[in-house]
């Protein structure tokens, strides 16, 4: 969305895209509540579970909580990138996330090492460094095995580490494999994404036009259509808004409303046929 195209709508950037600021996310309560709970594991240490099908927030929950995390004073906070490395990369990306430098032919020297960064840490700011996994599903066993070993010591009584882990509904039956029971019953905190309701869809659409700077861009009637046909899915909802902003700078139309919706969305064989595609039949 160009520079020019904003202007002429009245808005900072595109309210419908995944690239927003942290503030025009909106956050739902029970959101509120699994990132305050996590500010408060980072004291103890231990896992959290984010999950939830595709589109229902893991991800605007993962940017609210790195970046509430992240104004904390002295807390080291990672984020882990490529979640479907084996052991070898899993090892070399904690090692650059945690500036500690480790050899992949010494896994125990790597293992002490971070274990040591992060006992000093401890000591430093009695915080423990949390570290944010997304698509965790991705995840091999034996990594997910050995971050449990990894995030612990004293008989498995004190953690060393905060780990959150997102992931679609693949994650949880991941955790009732034999290998993986044991890290499953550690998660201290957990949320589950579910479909959002109409209000809530309604609440995310009004707060981002609002941050935007538009609040009025869309229409009412226009509002309530978008949440009834997004099946409860934000994604689905603002992929169908940034079509129709889309059509809107097509036709430098200063807002969006039912009649853009359904000229857009209708059936090709329901729409009215262009002038001058009858007077080509003619």
């Amino acid at each position: 969305m160009t520079t020019r195209a904003r202007s002429a709508l009245g808005l900072k950037y595109n309210p419908f895209s995944p690239d927003v600021p942290v503030e025009a996310l909106w956050r739902s309560p029970r959101t509120e509540h699994f990132c305050w709970r996590v500010e408060q594991l980072v004291r103890e240490g231990g896992f959290a579970l984010l999950t939830g099908e595709p589109g229902l927030g893991k991800s605007v929950t993962l940017r609210v909580l790195a970046e509430r995390l992240g104004t904390a004073r002295d807390l080291t906070v990672g984020l882990l990138t490529r979640p479907c490395s084996g052991l070898t990369d899993f090892y070399r990306e904690l090692g650059d996330v945690f500036g500690v430098s480790l050899s992949a032919r010494n896994r125990w020297g790597g293992f002490k090492a971070l274990r040591e960064k992060w006992l000093a840490h401890l000591d430093a700011t009695l915080l423990r460094p949390a570290l944010l996994i997304d698509e965790a599903q991705e995840m091999d066993p034996a990594v997910l095995c050995e971050l449990r070993r990894l995030g612990s010591t004293h008989f498995d009584s004190r953690a060393l580490l905060t780990v959150v882990l997102a992931g679609d509904a693949r994650l949880p039956e991941l955790f009732r494999t034999e290998a993986l029971v044991p890290l499953g019953t550690r998660m201290r905190v957990r949320l589950t994404h579910e479909p959002a309701s109409h209000a809530e869809l309604h609440a995310c659409l009004t707060h981002r036009l609002t941050q935007a700077g538009h609040p009025t861009l869309c229409s009412a009637a226009l509002l309530t259509t978008l949440c009834e046909h997004a099946a409860g899915n934000y994604r689905v909802l603002l992929t169908l808004g940034g079509e129709l902003l889309d059509a809107a700078l097509a036709r430098e139309l200063p807002t969006l409303d039912e009649t853009l919706y359904l000229d857009v969305f209708a059936p090709p064989a329901s729409r009215k046929v262009a002038p001058i595609a009858k007077a080509a039949r003619r």
